[in-house]
């Protein structure tokens, strides 16, 4: 059955979603919807929790401190993004927020900050940042909510890299080059995105990735680009290419 209400507010949820399902909202989720955006008994929300796709719910209970929340019909399946990860440091607080809402509504099944020699920011709120990753889901209409990872050190990520995984690694010091992805080279497969620091990568580090068998290194054109715009424009890229758009 697909919901013919089209309800303007999307909603992330912990609870599973079916028909008929009732759902307790807490306190923060009950401010949201009868303060601020004051809904009402019979208004309808569209629900996800990156498991059971977008249901679309009426409000049964309205209260200060929480109400309930009844699931009437499915109006989205579940769309899982491509097995992609992005992997980047942080930088500023307003930029690494950037970076985990873009790649959110770019398709990253996969978010994973990493401390590399030239990172300027060496800790970063994870729950925070899983948070910002809700809210672009909630609002550009996507049914999966991508994880945040807790920050890693790059070395220690690539010390345990899937054998299987593909790597695009984006190196400034290829500026000038053309990006080179053809279509067929593992297409549909596990990959990742590597984005470097503000500062570039180490020469170590540079070597390690060019040294992986699984390093496909490109370059995002001729001028170097902030970390915050190469994060976008390489999942563009990969996307175009590889990605399901």
């Amino acid at each position: 059955m697909t919901a013919k209400i089209n309800a303007k507010i999307r909603l992330y949820v912990e609870h599973s979603l079916g028909a008929g399902q009732s759902l307790p909202l807490d306190r923060d989720q009950a401010h949201y919807l009868f303060g601020v955006m004051r809904q009402a008994v019979g208004a309808h929300v569209a629900l996800f929790n990156g498991r059971d796709g977008e249901w679309q719910a009426e409000v049964v209970e309205a209260g200060k401190r929480g109400g309930v929340l009844h699931c009437v019909a499915q109006s989205k399946p579940l769309q899982l993004p491509p097995d992609l990860w992005l992997v980047f440091a942080p930088i500023k607080k307003a930029r690494t927020d950037f970076i985990v809402e873009k790649a959110t509504e770019m398709g990253a099944a996969r978010i994973l900050p990493v401390a590399t020699e030239f990172t300027n920011s060496d800790r970063i709120r994870q729950d925070r940042l899983q948070a910002h990753a809700v809210e672009a889901a909630e609002q550009c209409g996507g049914t999966y909510v991508p994880e945040v990872a807790e920050l890693q050190k790059l070395r220690a990520l690539l010390d345990y890299w899937p054998q299987e995984r593909q790597v695009m690694f984006c190196d400034e010091a290829e500026v000038g080059n053309a990006l080179e992805l053809a279509a067929d080279v593992h297409k549909g497969g596990p990959w990742a995105i590597v984005i470097g620091p503000e500062g570039g990568f180490s020469d170590a580090e540079r070597k390690r990735l060019h040294a992986m068998e699984q390093a496909h290194v490109v370059s995002l054109g001729p001028r170097i680009l902030r970390a915050d715009t190469a994060a976008v424009a390489a999942l563009t890229l990969w996307q175009t290419v590889l990605g399901d758009w």
